[in-house]
């Protein structure tokens, strides 16, 4: 078992309701779970997010923490949050890393695999 390590699972979901095809405004939430899978207590410190939508655009967001929060998880624990983000077209990527810090003082990144959000209206190929 490393001892540096966090597992990242993603669900994403389109909220049609809060969405304006016609202005060119999707919105999509994601729910994600982080686990330490570790052998050391760690904190997630900021995020880098890369969202790229069907077009080929890029925007990235870089903040501290995960919805306002920092948290510090021993091995094994597991912290759960929702956010979103909004996109020009119906369908797009994300992708990123989170930067933590071990009770040791060690710094490492743990990634945040790329997943796709989607309306559901039709198969699109992702730049």
């Amino acid at each position: 078992m490393p001892r540096y390590a966090f597992r990242v699972d993603v669900q994403p979901r389109f909220l049609p309701e809060q969405s304006v095809p016609d202005q060119n405004v999707w919105t999509f939430a994601y729910t994600i779970t982080i686990t330490n899978t570790g052998e050391v207590p760690a904190q997630l410190i900021s995020r880098h997010w890369i969202i790229t939508n069907e077009l080929g655009e890029l925007e990235e967001v870089k903040g501290l923490g995960v919805v306002g929060q920092q948290p510090l998880l021993k091995p094994g624990e597991s912290f759960e949050y929702t956010s979103g983000c909004r996109l020009r077209t119906a369908s797009g990527s994300m992708q990123g890393h989170y930067f933590c810090v071990a009770e040791d003082g060690e710094r490492f990144e743990v990634e945040i695999p790329a997943f796709v959000l989607d309306d559901g209206s039709s198969r699109r190929v992702l730049h």
